[in-house]
């Protein structure tokens, strides 16, 4: 088998941002930064978002989404309808005074 084709496997703290938790879990990261937990020091990787701030692991909502992706789609469709609606009302004036010129210009001549 080769040698050194394999990056090391080490343990490697995971620290969440927003929480504060730590997590130490084994990776093949090679993090700059390091770490102080339960008296050694590990090698530090800051997250965001954790199982520990996560939403879906929480039950709250950090992260606030006005709509739905349904609410989303049917905003768009009722804008779209909105504005077809109003191009054929225009079409529809347009033929109700193009004809009413067609009359006066036969009478004309």
């Amino acid at each position: 088998m080769k040698k050194d084709t394999h990056p090391t496997y080490q343990k490697v703290l995971f620290v969440d941002s927003s929480t504060g938790q730590k997590y130490l879990l084994g990776t093949t990261m090679q993090p700059k930064e390091t770490e102080e937990f339960d008296g050694v020091e590990y090698p530090a990787c800051h997250v965001a978002i954790s199982a520990s701030s996560h939403p879906y692991f929480v039950g709250g909502k950090q992260f606030v989404d006005t709509e739905g992706r349904i609410d989303k789609f049917r905003n768009r469709y009722k804008a779209v309808q909105q504005k077809a609606q109003q191009e054929q009302e225009k079409r529809d004036q347009q033929e109700e005074e193009q004809p009413a010129t067609k009359k006066t210009a036969k009478k004309k001549a």
